[in-house]
């Protein structure tokens, strides 16, 4: 049996689909377990759903039961679901878990909020005497949907050091690499660093939007004061300064590195964010 946690998320969604495909065709169960079953919408014939919570120790040990690979998946800055989690693994005997982590835990001069709690859930992974994988992926290309409200309604995009590049990845390619790691050999112990085939800036992306439109689109720099601002009305407050720190290492080029671990792991290339605008043109065009 395999467990998926985050499937609500743009990773774990699309880990819950490879793996209906692959573990199911291939006679390995598959169960998922989320807090709010309604925002997981409809979920492949065979699929177990069940009802669950990182805080609730009875949940986890239900959710876990009979369970030999686990997809790990947190999102509590500083919490301790990790903890949690893997304490119930271990009494319920889990083999083996993926977890996704960030490609800024590897950097040395990364030291936000964000990246030390990484690190420090990392280092309980490996700790836990459990075998791991843990997946390093770069900044997400969903990202980008944080534009689409002023793409649509002004063609404008608006973010922080627009010339700086990232090799950002499709959430798509972080998933498939971890259905790999959750159904094949030679995964434990290993850490995969994902990230897209190339770095691209803000401002090539936005042209890249725009072509994909047929729209003229144009890109306004942000202060960092301004940065500020609009991330408050998203995250908490170490977040959001983590993230403005990330955005000065990346403006150093800390974020420019392409790693080929989708082709290797995967077999395939890893999608562009031309593929990925493509297929997510409707949240642009004010369609979804």
């Amino acid at each position: 049996m395999i467990l998926v946690t985050g499937a609500t998320g743009v990773v774990g969604r699309e880990v819950l689909r490879g793996l209906a495909g692959v573990s199911v065709g291939g006679g390995v169960g598959v169960r998922v377990m989320v807090r709010d079953v309604a925002r997981l919408g409809v979920v492949a014939g065979g699929v177990e759903v069940v009802r669950g919570d990182f805080g609730d120790a009875v949940s986890l040990g239900e959710a876990l039961r009979g369970v030999e690979r686990a997809f790990l998946l947190t999102v509590g800055v500083g919490g301790c679901d990790d903890e949690r989690f893997l304490r119930a693994a271990r009494a319920a005997g889990v083999g083996h878990v993926v977890k996704v982590s960030a490609a800024a835990v590897a950097d040395g001069g990364a030291d936000d909020a964000v990246t030390r709690w990484q690190r420090g859930a990392e280092g309980l992974l490996r700790d836990s005497g459990l075998g791991w994988t843990v997946l390093r992926p770069r900044s997400f290309m969903s990202n980008a949907l944080a534009w689409a409200g002023s793409v649509v309604s002004e063609g404008v995009v608006r973010g922080l050091y627009g010339g700086s590049v990232n090799a950002c990845v499709d959430p798509r390619d972080v998933a498939a690499v971890a259905v790999c790691a959750l159904t094949e050999r030679g995964h434990v112990g290993r850490v995969h660093t994902v990230t897209g085939p190339r770095a691209v800036s803000a401002v090539e992306q936005t042209a890249v939007l725009g072509r994909v439109l047929g729209r003229r689109l144009r890109f306004e720099e942000l202060s960092v004061a301004g940065a500020r601002r609009a991330l408050a009305g998203r995250y908490p407050g170490e977040v959001v300064e983590a993230l403005l720190a990330g955005a000065e290492r990346q403006r150093a080029g800390a974020k420019a590195g392409v790693e080929d671990t989708v082709r290797r792991v995967t077999g395939r290339a890893p999608r562009s964010f031309a593929q990925w605008a493509a297929d997510h043109r409707e949240a642009f065009a004010g369609l979804s």
